[in-house]
């Protein structure tokens, strides 16, 4: 069994299967795609993914705000999220995090959400989900400043090896989606190559970031299993080996996940 562990069911282009949510799905199973994490990006799409887990037994989500979404209004309060986090098919805080290569403008503010996700995951003791761009520095200053004791994932990975390494040296794990099939991602490879077993999980992101050969089209979650036998044959493992490390990875950093066994 594989797992999509971040996607955007919500995003989907769902053109391709006839405008249902249920053929996508379905058509991620029989490729051997067992569970999906569906990712919260504001309080606008925080009922529907919750609405997702409660429709699908193999879809469980997260519930916050995007730090690209905080320009439009989306600012959260600690109440609104601990709400949130409180629904049984909300299993991780997030996404949350710093991208200053979109809005660097907003810094001051990002950082404040992020602290208060942080915060968040520390009081509910769910896993965060953290999205980073463009800002290295800041994100492990802040996440060091949380100090989590269940830490989370660096999501979409695409940073390089010191980064990587300071945040396992905090407890995170580490994610890849497609990027890491793209030709010019040498140096995202070299990282892909040294994260530790049992640290690394792999991802679509989807609607975005579609993988080598589905590059420059939509993006669903039954392409995670492109992203994992590119990343199997890149550490020269079995697709099943690496299927069955980052589902145990997964279990573990997410242990509120409703997996079913394989």
């Amino acid at each position: 069994m594989l797992i999509d562990s971040h996607c955007h069911l919500d995003r989907l282009d769902l053109t391709a299967y006839n405008g249902c949510l249920d053929t996508a799905l379905q058509a991620a199973r029989e490729r051997g795609v067992g569970h999906f994490l569906c990712i919260g990006i504001s309080a606008e799409n925080a009922p529907t993914v919750r609405a997702f887990t409660e429709r699908y037994a193999d879809v469980d989500c997260s519930v916050g705000v995007h730090p690209l979404d905080l320009s439009r209004g989306s600012e959260p309060t600690m109440q609104w999220l601990l709400d949130e986090l409180n629904h049984p098919g909300v299993v991780a805080v997030g996404e949350t995090g710093l991208d200053y290569h979109y809005q660097s403008e907003t810094a001051q503010m990002q950082q404040d959400s992020f602290r208060l996700h942080l915060d968040a995951a520390r009081e509910c003791g769910k896993p965060v989900i953290v999205h980073t761009r463009e800002a290295k520095q800041d994100t492990l200053d802040l996440l060091r400043e949380a100090a989590l004791p269940q830490a989370g994932v660096m999501h979409c990975f695409t940073e390089d090896w010191p980064m990587a390494k300071a945040a396992l040296d905090l407890g995170y794990y580490i994610s890849f989606s497609g990027i890491v099939t793209f030709r010019n991602a040498d140096a995202l490879r070299e990282v892909a190559l040294q994260v530790p077993s049992d640290r690394i999980l792999v991802e679509t992101d989807s609607p975005y970031l579609a993988p080598i050969p589905h590059r420059g089209r939509p993006n669903f979650p039954e392409y995670v299993v492109d992203v994992a036998k590119f990343v199997a044959e890149l550490r020269g493992v079995s697709y099943e080996e690496l299927a069955a490390q980052t589902t145990d990875n997964f279990k573990r950093l997410f242990p509120l996940a409703r997996v079913q066994a394989s």
